[in-house]
């Protein structure tokens, strides 16, 4: 992971990748690329807005899956008790035949600081 922060902007990168090397060899091997760049920009009201991608490569059946992901999330209270409440659409620019075309995300979180 790599991320940097200035200026109310969040950036950066978030990459892994699995292959297999052992077991079963009745099982299908692995070799999956993840790969996460983001960008967000947060108001002095709490306010995020996020552009990232959560892109996976199959190497095993050459294939990508590139959703483009727009978020809103906004930081609430009700009493004392802070959450946050984000909405996201995801637009794939490739996936998997069959693969989704779009998708919706509704996120509840309820925080808890020190």
């Amino acid at each position: 992971m790599v991320l940097k922060q200035e200026s109310g902007f969040t950036y950066g990168l978030l990459a892994n990748h699995i292959s297999s090397f052992a077991g079963d060899s009745g099982r299908q091997d692995i070799s999956a690329t993840f790969l996460q760049p983001f960008l967000a920009y947060t108001t002095k009201t709490y306010t995020t807005l996020a552009l990232n991608s959560e892109s996976t490569y199959d190497g095993k059946n050459s294939q990508w899956t590139v959703p483009i992901i727009l978020q809103v999330t906004q930081i609430l209270k009700i009493g004392s008790q802070p959450f946050s409440l984000q909405l996201g659409y995801r637009y794939y620019a490739d996936a998997p035949t069959g693969g989704p075309d779009w998708g919706l995300r509704f996120t509840l979180t309820f925080l808890f600081p020190k």
